[in-house]
């Protein structure tokens, strides 16, 4: 079953450093990768920056409409027009429909500020203790939605 968990760090550079740590877990078999992003935000930045994690990733990686949709519901609606609300609004629905409902919207805004980052991770297989022991250093926080097959099919079928 893939797994959508969204890890949150105390530091704006944090996130990037764990991708070496997701590599080494992949090659001992506690994670497969299937997509992964990250969301720095500099204290002094109004907004914050992301960026796809595509050396990690695996050929079933959704694309980067999926990730540039997440991003904007959580971080630029405020910023959007009307038309644009609606129509994010209307695929936000969509979202609800594979597991991404708008507590997990609300939760993910309220805690990457300015000052953190977060990895985005779609990923099967997670042995999820080992991954969690891999960030201390880094003062991560999970905030976890899961996925069954068919929201992973069907999330997959709305951004393709």
């Amino acid at each position: 079953m893939a797994t959508l968990t969204v890890w949150k760090f105390d530091a704006p550079e944090s996130a990037e450093q764990v991708e070496r740590k997701l590599l080494d877990l992949q090659k001992q078999e506690l994670i497969q990768v299937v997509d992964a992003a990250v969301v720095t935000w500099p204290t002094e930045a109004k907004k914050p920056k992301t960026k796809q994690l595509t050396d990690l990733v695996s050929t079933g990686a959704l694309s980067g409409s999926f990730w540039g949709l997440l991003f904007g519901l959580l971080f630029l609606m405020p910023l959007l027009g009307a038309a644009i609300g609606a129509a994010a609004g209307a695929l936000g629905g969509k979202l609800a429909d594979v597991g991404i409902d708008d507590d997990f919207i609300d939760s993910v805004k309220s805690q990457v500020t300015p000052g953190t980052s977060a990895l985005f991770l779609l990923s099967d297989d997670e042995v999820l203790g080992r991954v969690k022991e891999a960030f201390p250093a880094e003062h991560a926080e999970l905030i976890r939605s899961n996925l069954d097959r068919e929201q992973e099919a069907r999330l997959r079928e709305i951004f393709h």
